[in-house]
């Protein structure tokens, strides 16, 4: 499913125009990445939760010149699914 798909699918549950499903899950997506930007951590009760981890720096090699190089720390967003979305699967 990609994105059209998704707020399609959000019109016909909710009864929304297509404006309006488009407007519904970008404000949300922008609530989302907002959150996340300023350190937050997002939990969404029986659905999951969104957060930022750091990856510490390592040390990696160049696959071309076998050179060892410096990778420095990161932050990547995290989701976790929830135990009682999970179950709903089985």
């Amino acid at each position: 499913m990609n994105k059209n798909e998704l707020i399609r699918a959000i019109a016909n549950k909710t009864g929304f125009t297509l404006k309006d499903a488009t407007a519904a899950l970008d404000g949300v997506l922008g609530a989302i990445t907002d959150a996340l930007n300023d350190g937050e951590k997002i939990q969404i009760s029986g659905f999951g939760t969104f957060e930022i981890k750091t990856k510490p720096a390592r040390e990696g090699i160049n696959p071309k010149t076998q050179e060892k190089i410096s990778i420095a720390e990161t932050k990547v967003p995290s989701f976790k699914f929830g135990k009682a979305y999970k179950d709903s699967f089985n």
